[in-house]
């Protein structure tokens, strides 16, 4: 420790003086469903299955948006050498419980605690590691610079204002970064903020354009579409709270000129799903959730999407798809999956963990952001009630994204010096 500067050392202490409070913190989270009971040990750096023999990728992403990202680059690197994937969220874990390929395996993240991460190490050794996007946890890095393990970033995501953060701690950052054995990021723009920081950056384009569209149940989609009929179907994707609030007034406030709509809920964390209903009880609407069998009635305007796994399915029944964490400050999700799935979107104006993604999209007026004073009703109104807006509003995001796939290539190409038998 004795060459880290001075606030990564008092971070790593802190990080010590914490460590017998993890299980405390851990139960905590249990409670909130938040961690998986039968996998705890996981978070605290012990395994739950041998290390498989021969050469081990260790790809991390922290969540749901990440996982996905980086699945098609699993498929890849299963060619190179066994493949650990970690995330941080249950929902993530569940999610690519059957969607890993053969030669591919789970494990929960350790927890950014020395001891954690020591025993993380000891036991997997891998030979690479990269971490999507922007999980930059010290002891985590640290631990592997220190233990000579090959690592990288991929897909990297620096915002402005997560830039602004860092910059004010350049040492700490530095610290970081500078060792780093890669670092591809998803947009000029976050590899020149990368390079700022001391790491050696360049930008082979966005993962997420590449990812493939969202699979989905084709029995499912059948019986729904049999049910909704030709209602058209609003798909509130990812939702947060303080935002279906919003979504179920504008829906209602349009009711009399599109008596028929139907809004799907699509919460991001589906356990909110009794939450939503409360907001519809209050109002006299019957909650109609899924995740307790229920089905879209004809004569109910709101249907609770609260299951995993599933949007696929209701973005290709959507008409229109109103992506989520935009409405609220929350930064906004991918809309790259609506559109995959045949389904036009738009978004509320907090959109800056997607802004490279949201300005190439207005540019080519492939979506429609809210602007300020607009209500969300009036914007919702005008495209749900004109086809031809719509169509085209959906062509034109296809160009868009179309114009930025390959970037899956140009990482790998990228990655091939550290894919080479004892590269680094």
């Amino acid at each position: 420790m004795k060459n880290l500067p001075a606030t990564l050392r008092a971070y790593r202490l802190f990080s010590y003086g914490a460590a017998p409070f993890l299980p405390f913190l851990l139960r905590r989270r249990l409670k909130r469903g938040k961690e998986d009971a039968a996998r705890l040990n996981e978070r605290l750096g012990r395994p739950s299955r041998p290390r498989p023999e021969g050469r081990l990728i260790w790809l991390h992403g922290a969540s749901v948006g990440e996982t996905m990202s980086i699945l098609p680059l699993v498929e890849r690197l299963v060619a190179y050498g066994a493949v650990m994937l970690t995330t941080g969220t249950v929902t993530s874990a569940k999610l690519v419980e059957s969607r890993l390929p053969a030669g591919a395996f789970h494990q929960f993240v350790p927890l950014d605690s020395p001891g954690a991460v020591a025993r993380f190490f000891a036991h997997w050794k891998p030979d690479l590691g990269l971490l999507c996007e922007s999980e930059l946890w010290p002891n985590l890095i640290i631990e592997a610079h220190r233990q000579g393990i090959s690592l990288g970033i991929i897909n990297g995501r620096m915002s402005d204002r997560s830039f602004r953060r860092w910059s004010k701690l350049r040492g700490f950052i530095r610290a970081l970064l500078a060792p780093l054995a890669f670092c591809s990021a998803q947009s000029e723009g976050d590899a020149e903020r990368y390079r700022a920081l001391g790491a050696s950056s360049i930008s082979p384009g966005n993962l997420k354009f590449d990812v493939p569209p969202l699979p989905f149940s084709a029995d499912e989609f059948t019986s729904l579409r049999t049910q909704i009929g030709a209602r058209p179907v609003l798909v509130a994707a990812s939702t947060h709270p303080g935002e279906e609030s919003q979504v179920i007034e504008a829906a209602r406030a349009i009711a009399p000129d599109i008596p028929d709509l139907l809004t799907i809920l699509v919460p991001r964390h589906p356990q909110r799903g009794e939450e939503i209903a409360s907001l519809l009880r209050e109002i006299g609407i019957p909650p109609l959730r899924r995740s307790l069998g229920a089905e879209p009635e004809k004569s109910v305007p709101f249907y609770i999407a609260d299951t995993l796994g599933e949007l696929g399915l209701f973005y290709r029944l959507g008409t229109l798809a109103l992506i989520g964490g935009s409405l609220v400050e929350h930064g906004g999700h991918n809309p790259i999956e609506a559109i995959k799935c045949g389904c036009p979107c738009i978004s509320g104006p907090h959109i800056d963990n997607f802004k490279d993604v949201f300005a190439d999209l207005v540019t080519e007026e492939g979506t429609k952001l809210f602007a300020p004073g607009e209500t969300l009703a009036d914007g919702l109104r005008h495209l749900l009630d004109d086809p031809d807006a719509r169509s085209v509003l959906h062509a034109k995001a296809s160009k868009a994204l179309a114009q930025h796939e390959g970037a899956l290539e140009r990482t790998i190409a990228a990655l091939a010096p550290l894919l080479k038998p004892g590269g680094r």
